[in-house]
Protein backbone atom coordinates (compact mmCIF):
# COMPACT_ATOMS: atom_id res chain seq x y z
CA UNK A 1 0.00 0.00 0.00
CA UNK A 2 1.75 3.12 -1.20
CA UNK A 3 0.42 5.49 1.49
CA UNK A 4 1.52 3.42 4.49
CA UNK A 5 4.71 4.66 6.08
CA UNK A 6 6.94 3.38 8.83
CA UNK A 7 6.10 4.86 12.26
CA UNK A 8 9.87 5.27 12.76
CA UNK A 9 11.02 6.79 9.46
CA UNK A 10 14.66 7.05 8.48
CA UNK A 11 15.65 10.54 9.63
CA UNK A 12 17.52 13.01 7.45
CA UNK A 13 18.87 16.36 8.54
CA UNK A 14 18.23 18.38 5.40
CA UNK A 15 14.69 17.54 4.21
CA UNK A 16 11.10 17.67 5.49
CA UNK A 17 9.48 14.22 5.71
CA UNK A 18 5.88 13.10 6.07
CA UNK A 19 6.60 12.16 9.68
CA UNK A 20 7.12 15.85 10.48
CA UNK A 21 3.36 16.27 10.09
CA UNK A 22 2.45 13.40 12.41
CA UNK A 23 1.77 15.21 15.66
CA UNK A 24 4.43 12.96 17.24
CA UNK A 25 8.08 13.36 18.17
CA UNK A 26 9.15 14.50 14.70
CA UNK A 27 6.49 17.23 14.69
CA UNK A 28 7.56 18.43 18.11
CA UNK A 29 11.19 18.46 17.01
CA UNK A 30 10.37 20.42 13.86
CA UNK A 31 8.42 23.00 15.85
CA UNK A 32 11.14 23.38 18.47
CA UNK A 33 14.06 23.55 16.05
CA UNK A 34 12.66 25.38 13.04
CA UNK A 35 9.79 27.62 14.16
CA UNK A 36 9.76 28.56 17.84
CA UNK A 37 13.21 30.20 17.83
CA UNK A 38 11.94 32.75 15.31
CA UNK A 39 8.55 33.50 16.89
CA UNK A 40 9.22 33.43 20.63
CA UNK A 41 6.57 35.10 22.79
CA UNK A 42 4.65 34.30 25.95
CA UNK A 43 1.37 33.57 24.15
CA UNK A 44 2.84 31.13 21.64
CA UNK A 45 4.90 29.45 24.35
CA UNK A 46 1.72 28.00 25.91
CA UNK A 47 1.31 25.67 22.88
CA UNK A 48 -2.34 24.93 23.60
CA UNK A 49 -5.04 24.00 21.09
CA UNK A 50 -5.62 27.75 20.74
CA UNK A 51 -3.91 30.95 21.83
CA UNK A 52 -5.68 33.04 24.46
CA UNK A 53 -5.24 36.83 24.30
CA UNK A 54 -6.89 39.78 26.05
CA UNK A 55 -8.79 42.23 23.84
CA UNK A 56 -10.07 45.20 25.84
CA UNK A 57 -10.82 43.05 28.87
CA UNK A 58 -12.33 40.12 26.95
CA UNK A 59 -10.22 36.99 26.69
CA UNK A 60 -10.35 35.65 23.13
CA UNK A 61 -9.17 32.26 21.88
CA UNK A 62 -7.65 32.07 18.38
CA UNK A 63 -6.78 28.86 16.55
CA UNK A 64 -5.65 28.13 13.00
CA UNK A 65 -5.36 24.83 11.14
CA UNK A 66 -4.66 23.68 7.60
CA UNK A 67 -6.40 20.63 6.15
CA UNK A 68 -4.78 18.45 3.50
CA UNK A 69 -6.73 15.23 4.00
CA UNK A 70 -6.49 12.60 1.28
CA UNK A 71 -9.01 11.64 -0.07
CA UNK A 72 -11.13 14.80 -0.08
CA UNK A 73 -14.32 12.81 0.58
CA UNK A 74 -14.59 9.88 2.98
CA UNK A 75 -17.31 7.98 4.87
CA UNK A 76 -18.80 10.42 7.37
CA UNK A 77 -17.60 13.69 5.86
CA UNK A 78 -15.28 15.59 3.56
CA UNK A 79 -12.50 18.14 3.80
CA UNK A 80 -15.03 20.98 4.14
CA UNK A 81 -16.88 19.69 7.20
CA UNK A 82 -13.57 18.51 8.68
CA UNK A 83 -12.04 21.98 8.34
CA UNK A 84 -14.85 23.50 10.37
CA UNK A 85 -15.00 20.75 12.98
CA UNK A 86 -11.23 20.71 13.51
CA UNK A 87 -10.87 24.42 14.16
CA UNK A 88 -14.07 24.82 16.18
CA UNK A 89 -13.04 21.87 18.36
CA UNK A 90 -9.62 23.39 19.05
CA UNK A 91 -11.37 26.48 20.42
CA UNK A 92 -13.74 24.37 22.48
CA UNK A 93 -10.86 22.44 24.06
CA UNK A 94 -9.70 25.74 25.59
CA UNK A 95 -13.18 26.31 27.00
CA UNK A 96 -14.03 28.99 24.43
CA UNK A 97 -17.37 29.48 22.70
CA UNK A 98 -16.65 29.52 18.95
CA UNK A 99 -18.07 32.55 17.13
CA UNK A 100 -16.14 33.34 13.92
CA UNK A 101 -14.16 31.58 11.19
CA UNK A 102 -11.98 32.62 8.29
CA UNK A 103 -11.14 30.29 5.41
CA UNK A 104 -8.37 30.15 2.84
CA UNK A 105 -8.70 27.80 -0.15
CA UNK A 106 -5.90 26.53 -2.39
CA UNK A 107 -7.61 25.01 -5.44
CA UNK A 108 -5.87 22.83 -7.98
CA UNK A 109 -6.43 23.45 -11.66
CA UNK A 110 -8.81 20.76 -12.93
CA UNK A 111 -10.75 20.27 -9.68
CA UNK A 112 -14.30 19.29 -10.72
CA UNK A 113 -16.86 21.91 -9.73
CA UNK A 114 -19.21 19.24 -8.38
CA UNK A 115 -16.53 18.21 -5.86
CA UNK A 116 -15.88 21.84 -4.91
CA UNK A 117 -19.62 22.42 -4.49
CA UNK A 118 -19.95 19.45 -2.13
CA UNK A 119 -16.96 20.60 -0.08
CA UNK A 120 -18.19 24.18 0.28
CA UNK A 121 -21.77 23.07 0.98
CA UNK A 122 -20.59 20.73 3.75
CA UNK A 123 -18.45 23.53 5.17
CA UNK A 124 -21.41 25.92 5.29
CA UNK A 125 -23.64 23.31 6.88
CA UNK A 126 -21.02 22.53 9.54
CA UNK A 127 -20.54 26.23 10.33
CA UNK A 128 -24.27 26.73 10.79
CA UNK A 129 -24.49 23.68 13.04
CA UNK A 130 -21.60 25.03 15.12
CA UNK A 131 -23.21 28.46 15.42
CA UNK A 132 -20.23 30.23 13.85
CA UNK A 133 -20.06 32.77 11.04
CA UNK A 134 -17.48 32.49 8.27
CA UNK A 135 -16.66 36.19 7.94
CA UNK A 136 -13.63 36.39 5.64
CA UNK A 137 -11.57 34.25 3.31
CA UNK A 138 -9.23 33.93 0.37
CA UNK A 139 -8.94 31.71 -2.72
CA UNK A 140 -5.88 30.81 -4.75
CA UNK A 141 -5.52 28.46 -7.74
CA UNK A 142 -2.33 26.50 -8.48
CA UNK A 143 -1.26 24.43 -11.44
CA UNK A 144 -2.51 20.91 -12.02
CA UNK A 145 -0.73 18.42 -9.77
CA UNK A 146 0.25 20.98 -7.10
CA UNK A 147 -2.51 20.67 -4.48
CA UNK A 148 -4.32 17.29 -4.59
CA UNK A 149 -7.60 19.01 -5.43
CA UNK A 150 -8.00 21.46 -2.59
CA UNK A 151 -6.26 22.47 0.64
CA UNK A 152 -8.18 24.53 3.23
CA UNK A 153 -6.90 26.74 6.03
CA UNK A 154 -9.35 27.84 8.71
CA UNK A 155 -8.82 30.26 11.58
CA UNK A 156 -11.33 30.39 14.41
CA UNK A 157 -12.12 32.96 17.08
CA UNK A 158 -13.89 32.07 20.31
CA UNK A 159 -14.87 33.90 23.48
CA UNK A 160 -13.52 32.72 26.82
CA UNK A 161 -15.45 32.65 30.10
CA UNK A 162 -13.44 33.80 33.15
CA UNK A 163 -14.49 30.83 35.29
CA UNK A 164 -13.77 28.06 32.76
CA UNK A 165 -10.18 27.74 31.59
CA UNK A 166 -9.14 24.12 30.97
CA UNK A 167 -5.56 23.75 29.81
CA UNK A 168 -2.92 21.11 29.09
CA UNK A 169 -0.89 22.10 32.17
CA UNK A 170 -3.78 21.81 34.66
CA UNK A 171 -4.02 18.01 35.04
CA UNK A 172 -3.55 16.97 38.67
CA UNK A 173 -2.84 13.68 40.50
CA UNK A 174 -6.18 12.18 41.46
CA UNK A 175 -7.92 13.30 38.27
CA UNK A 176 -9.97 10.77 36.35
CA UNK A 177 -9.32 10.56 32.61
CA UNK A 178 -12.54 10.42 30.59
CA UNK A 179 -13.11 9.88 26.88
CA UNK A 180 -16.36 10.89 25.21
CA UNK A 181 -16.67 8.01 22.75
CA UNK A 182 -15.12 5.12 20.80
CA UNK A 183 -11.65 5.64 19.37
CA UNK A 184 -10.02 5.30 15.98
CA UNK A 185 -12.95 5.79 13.62
CA UNK A 186 -11.66 8.80 11.70
CA UNK A 187 -8.22 7.44 10.90
CA UNK A 188 -9.55 4.06 9.83
CA UNK A 189 -12.32 5.65 7.73
CA UNK A 190 -9.67 7.66 5.88
CA UNK A 191 -7.54 4.55 5.44
CA UNK A 192 -10.35 2.45 4.00
CA UNK A 193 -11.40 5.21 1.59
CA UNK A 194 -7.82 5.88 0.49
CA UNK A 195 -6.90 2.26 -0.13
CA UNK A 196 -10.28 0.94 -1.28
CA UNK A 197 -10.46 -1.54 1.60
CA UNK A 198 -13.72 -3.20 2.64
CA UNK A 199 -14.66 -4.65 6.02
CA UNK A 200 -17.81 -6.43 7.15
CA UNK A 201 -19.03 -3.24 8.84
CA UNK A 202 -18.42 0.15 7.20
CA UNK A 203 -16.37 2.46 9.40
CA UNK A 204 -17.39 6.12 9.26
CA UNK A 205 -15.39 9.09 10.47
CA UNK A 206 -16.49 10.46 13.85
CA UNK A 207 -15.90 14.06 12.68
CA UNK A 208 -18.27 16.25 14.69
CA UNK A 209 -18.62 19.45 16.72
CA UNK A 210 -17.55 18.90 20.33
CA UNK A 211 -18.67 22.18 21.89
CA UNK A 212 -22.05 20.74 23.04
CA UNK A 213 -20.14 18.15 25.09
CA UNK A 214 -17.92 20.87 26.54
CA UNK A 215 -21.02 22.80 27.61
CA UNK A 216 -22.30 19.73 29.45
CA UNK A 217 -18.99 19.20 31.22
CA UNK A 218 -18.93 22.84 32.24
CA UNK A 219 -22.43 22.52 33.70
CA UNK A 220 -21.42 19.38 35.59
CA UNK A 221 -18.02 20.43 36.93
CA UNK A 222 -17.40 24.09 36.12
CA UNK A 223 -13.81 25.20 36.80
CA UNK A 224 -12.97 21.68 38.00
CA UNK A 225 -12.73 20.56 34.39
CA UNK A 226 -8.95 20.74 34.45
CA UNK A 227 -7.98 19.67 30.94
CA UNK A 228 -9.70 19.04 27.61
CA UNK A 229 -8.10 17.75 24.43
CA UNK A 230 -9.34 16.34 21.13
CA UNK A 231 -6.98 13.51 20.19
CA UNK A 232 -6.53 14.12 16.47
CA UNK A 233 -3.11 13.54 14.84
CA UNK A 234 -1.23 10.95 16.86
CA UNK A 235 -4.43 9.80 18.58
CA UNK A 236 -5.04 9.38 22.29
CA UNK A 237 -1.47 8.29 22.96
CA UNK A 238 0.10 11.49 21.65
CA UNK A 239 -2.50 13.74 23.30
CA UNK A 240 -1.99 12.12 26.70
CA UNK A 241 1.80 12.32 26.41
CA UNK A 242 1.55 16.04 25.67
CA UNK A 243 -0.68 16.55 28.71
CA UNK A 244 1.57 14.48 30.97
CA UNK A 245 4.59 16.53 29.89
CA UNK A 246 2.82 19.90 30.22
CA UNK A 247 1.42 19.09 33.69
CA UNK A 248 4.40 17.15 35.00
CA UNK A 249 2.23 14.19 35.98
CA UNK A 250 1.95 10.51 35.16
CA UNK A 251 -1.07 8.96 33.47
CA UNK A 252 -2.18 5.35 33.94
CA UNK A 253 -4.60 3.87 31.39
CA UNK A 254 -6.66 0.71 31.91
CA UNK A 255 -6.80 -1.24 28.65
CA UNK A 256 -10.16 -3.04 29.17
CA UNK A 257 -11.87 0.33 29.81
CA UNK A 258 -10.77 1.92 26.52
CA UNK A 259 -13.69 1.92 24.02
CA UNK A 260 -12.50 0.66 20.63
CA UNK A 261 -15.19 -0.45 18.14
CA UNK A 262 -14.77 -4.08 17.03
CA UNK A 263 -14.50 -3.04 13.37
CA UNK A 264 -11.72 -0.57 14.21
CA UNK A 265 -9.91 -3.19 16.32
CA UNK A 266 -10.12 -5.71 13.48
CA UNK A 267 -8.87 -3.19 10.91
CA UNK A 268 -5.98 -2.16 13.16
CA UNK A 269 -5.01 -5.79 13.75
CA UNK A 270 -5.01 -6.48 10.02
CA UNK A 271 -3.03 -3.35 9.14
CA UNK A 272 -0.62 -3.48 12.06
CA UNK A 273 -1.85 -0.25 13.65
CA UNK A 274 -2.22 0.53 17.36
CA UNK A 275 -5.68 2.14 17.84
CA UNK A 276 -4.29 4.38 20.60
CA UNK A 277 -2.33 6.25 17.90
CA UNK A 278 -5.16 6.44 15.33
CA UNK A 279 -6.67 9.90 14.76
CA UNK A 280 -10.10 10.96 16.01
CA UNK A 281 -12.10 14.04 14.99
CA UNK A 282 -15.23 13.76 17.14
CA UNK A 283 -13.92 12.59 20.52
CA UNK A 284 -12.60 14.54 23.50
CA UNK A 285 -10.50 13.69 26.54
CA UNK A 286 -11.44 15.30 29.85
CA UNK A 287 -9.52 15.42 33.13
CA UNK A 288 -11.70 16.00 36.20
CA UNK A 289 -11.29 15.27 39.93
CA UNK A 290 -12.26 11.70 40.80
CA UNK A 291 -15.41 12.69 42.81
CA UNK A 292 -16.77 14.43 39.70
CA UNK A 293 -16.07 11.59 37.27
CA UNK A 294 -19.50 9.96 37.46
CA UNK A 295 -21.47 13.25 37.17
CA UNK A 296 -19.34 14.20 34.18
CA UNK A 297 -19.82 10.81 32.54
CA UNK A 298 -23.57 11.14 33.05
CA UNK A 299 -23.48 14.60 31.47
CA UNK A 300 -21.58 13.31 28.44
CA UNK A 301 -23.81 10.26 28.02
CA UNK A 302 -26.90 12.48 27.97
CA UNK A 303 -25.81 13.76 24.53
CA UNK A 304 -25.78 11.50 21.43
CA UNK A 305 -22.09 12.23 20.79
CA UNK A 306 -21.18 11.11 24.30
CA UNK A 307 -23.44 8.11 24.81
CA UNK A 308 -20.44 5.75 24.94
CA UNK A 309 -18.30 7.92 27.20
CA UNK A 310 -15.98 6.00 29.51
CA UNK A 311 -13.40 6.44 32.24
CA UNK A 312 -10.14 5.12 30.77
CA UNK A 313 -7.55 5.97 33.38
CA UNK A 314 -6.28 8.24 36.12
CA UNK A 315 -3.58 10.82 36.82
CA UNK A 316 -0.85 9.70 39.21
CA UNK A 317 2.11 11.32 40.93
CA UNK A 318 4.49 8.55 39.86
CA UNK A 319 6.39 8.38 36.53
CA UNK A 320 5.85 12.11 35.73
CA UNK A 321 5.70 12.93 32.05
CA UNK A 322 4.91 9.31 31.12
CA UNK A 323 1.81 7.39 30.08
CA UNK A 324 1.53 3.71 30.99
CA UNK A 325 -1.09 1.14 30.04
CA UNK A 326 -2.34 -1.54 32.43
CA UNK A 327 -3.01 -4.37 29.99
CA UNK A 328 -5.89 -6.82 29.98
CA UNK A 329 -3.54 -9.64 31.05
CA UNK A 330 -2.25 -7.78 34.10
CA UNK A 331 0.99 -6.33 32.74
CA UNK A 332 2.01 -2.77 32.02
CA UNK A 333 3.67 -1.06 29.09
CA UNK A 334 4.80 2.45 28.34
CA UNK A 335 2.67 4.32 25.79
CA UNK A 336 5.15 6.70 24.19
CA UNK A 337 4.72 9.17 21.36
CA UNK A 338 5.52 7.73 17.95
CA UNK A 339 8.46 9.34 16.18
CA UNK A 340 6.49 9.51 12.93
CA UNK A 341 2.97 8.62 11.85
CA UNK A 342 1.08 5.39 11.19
CA UNK A 343 -1.07 7.13 8.57
CA UNK A 344 -0.30 10.53 7.03
CA UNK A 345 -2.74 13.07 5.54
CA UNK A 346 -5.70 12.29 7.83
CA UNK A 347 -6.66 15.93 8.48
Amino acid sequence: MSTLICPTPIATDDRVQLGHGSGGKMSAGLLKARFLPHFTNDVLAQLGDAAVVDVNGQEVAISTDTFVVNPLEFPGGNIGSLAVHGTVNDLAMMGARPVYLSAGFVLEEGLPFDVLDRVVSAMGEAARAAGVLLITGDTKVVERGKADGVFINTTGIGLMAPDFTPGPARARPGDAVLVSGPLGRHGIAIMTAREGLAFEAEIESDSAILYPLVERLRAAAGPDVHTLRDPTRGGVASALNEIAAASGVGIALVEPHIPIPPAVAAACEMLGFDPLYVANEGVLLAFVPEPLAEPCLAALRAHPLGRDAARIGRVVDTHPGMVVLETAIGGTRVVDMLPGDQLPRIC
